[in-house]
């Protein structure tokens, strides 16, 4: 007979924006899937004594770093989940690959973090520019929407959402008019906007996200750019982000994202869930921590460890499964692979209540939703 199982002690630090413009899409909600997870996987009967710290990096990749040195140096944290903003995520991901502890990114979405500057310590899990681009740019290049102007963030996720739509675009026979960058986070995109729509291109592409993307849809509303023909293209949408427009704004925006509250059963009764605390549905970054935690837990378990080195290997060899994203995998590169999904934003007189926004429009099922293992230039990969 088997004797009794040591208790593990785990310590998670969720660190991401709560104060700025990603604040809804990940702060508290995030802290809130993180326990969610923690309490549905059973830890605490199952031995797992499961701590979560927090902190607000302000999207600052010296205060990311700062952080995530003190909690694997003195506070004893095994796991950094969420980390937004791509430059304060690959200040992270460099200090977990130093310190040999584990990383599972929501929050971001540069494809260098499972591609050149890919780490045997890092997974990331929710979604990424790539998968944006190969989603929402080849969506609209395929309805005729040919020629680009972008307008996009001025630090590592702008340039990389840029860089691999503009690929997206032109390998369909596209073609990219221009781009304009604004400083991030960014308040007044009248003159970028006025360029965009001077240049005459069919789709106006958002290579920014949150309070940004928010900011620049209002004011082309302001403007009349989309009366006037040209489309809008937000390249990285979030639930709260149409929540914060209104359908009125946001109607017809077509967007990828890999989770929605309202695709399934499953989703539908955790998102419910979640709502009772978090009084809004999540987000897909939500949700990924969420799942992440989850197969975090699940390796934790599996080897009885909290070693990275071990319960990485265990993630990865083991398949996701979980109720919101389904079944999966962690790749060698670190890359999660799941079906993405482009929606349309439905019209105020088409919803059929409070957070009612999406219409599905195709699945991009996972074995092409991602870039594919050998084309990133990961060194992991053989």
């Amino acid at each position: 007979m088997a004797g009794p199982v040591m208790a593990i002690d785990v310590k998670i630090g969720v660190l991401n924006d709560r104060s700025g413009v990603y604040a809804d899409l990940s702060g508290e909600g995030s802290v809130i899937a993180a326990q969610m997870a923690i309490e549905d996987f059973g830890a605490a009967e199952k031995g797992i004594n499961v701590e979560i710290v927090s902190a607000d990096h302000q999207n600052k990749p010296d205060v990311a770093s700062t952080i995530a040195r003190q909690w694997y140096d003195q506070d004893g944290v095994d796991a950094i989940f969420d980390v937004p903003t791509s430059s304060a995520a690959l200040a992270v991901h460099e200090i977990t690959r130093e310190k040999d502890k584990i990383f599972i990114n929501s929050g971001a979405a540069a494809s260098e973090i499972t591609g050149t500057q890919c780490s045997p310590n890092t997974v990331h899990w929710t979604y990424d520019t790539w998968a944006l681009a190969n989603g929402t740019g080849s969506a609209m290049v395929q309805t005729g929407a040919d020629t680009w102007y972008f307008l996009t963030a001025d630090y590592a996720f702008g340039h990389a959402l840029e860089r691999d739509t503009m690929a997206v675009v032109e390998a369909m026979g596209g073609e990219v008019l221009g781009t304009v960058r604004h400083p991030f986070p960014g308040q007044d995109f009248s003159s970028f906007l006025l360029q965009a729509q001077a240049s005459g291109a069919k789709v106006i592409g958002l290579a920014n996200a949150g309070g940004d993307t928010v900011n620049a849809i209002k004011q082309a509303a302001e403007f009349g750019i989309t009366q006037g023909g040209q489309a809008l293209a937000g390249l990285l949408i979030f639930i709260t982000d149409v929540d914060a427009l209104g359908l009125q704004t946001a109607q017809g925006l077509v967007l990828t994202e890999s989770f929605y509250w309202d695709l399934n059963d499953e989703t539908r009764e955790w998102s419910a869930r979640f709502q009772e605390r978090r009084n809004a549905k999540p987000t897909m970054v939500q949700a990924g921590v969420y799942a992440g935690v989850l197969h975090y837990l699940k390796a934790i378990e599996a080897t009885q460890s909290t070693d990275a080195d071990t319960v990485m290997a265990e993630m990865k060899a083991t398949p996701t499964s979980d109720p919101l994203f389904g079944e999966g995998e962690v790749r060698a590169d670190g890359r999660k692979v799941h079906d993405m999904y482009l929606f349309r934003v439905k019209s105020p007189e088409e919803s059929t209540g409070e957070w009612d926004y999406y219409e599905l429009v195709a699945t991009i099922p996972a074995d092409s939703a991602f870039r594919p293992l050998a084309d990133g230039g990961c060194e992991l990969v053989q």
